[in-house]
């Protein structure tokens, strides 16, 4: 007898709190500032510190391409550097594609 008064009885409804519509979007704010402290953060300090790079660049100085090119800089010029990889033989690239400096002058 007590299975068919548990069968019957009604769930109660909710209580509409408080937070209503708010409270479900508090875990996609949660999961967007994750998101931006583990992805977007870095990648923008990233591109800050290859402009400096780039800004900073001057002839003699010794750097690698992400091409893995090994070279030193004979000539910079605006958007492009003219690069000495050896004798006699220069080559020029972008900016962006430097990478790394290994020695300034």
């Amino acid at each position: 007898m007590l299975f068919l008064f548990l069968a019957q009885a009604q769930p109660a409804a909710p209580a509409p709190g408080p937070a209503g519509g708010i409270g479900f979007f508090i875990p996609f704010i949660f999961i967007f500032v994750i998101m931006y402290f583990v992805l977007f953060r870095p990648q923008k300090k990233r591109q800050q510190e290859q402009q400096r790079l780039i800004s900073s660049l001057k002839t003699g100085d010794q750097v690698v391409t992400n091409a893995g090119i090994h070279g030193l800089i004979a000539n910079v010029k605006e958007t492009t550097v003219m690069l000495k990889v050896a004798d006699n033989v220069k080559i020029e690239m972008e900016k962006s594609a430097i990478t790394n400096v290994l020695k300034e002058s």
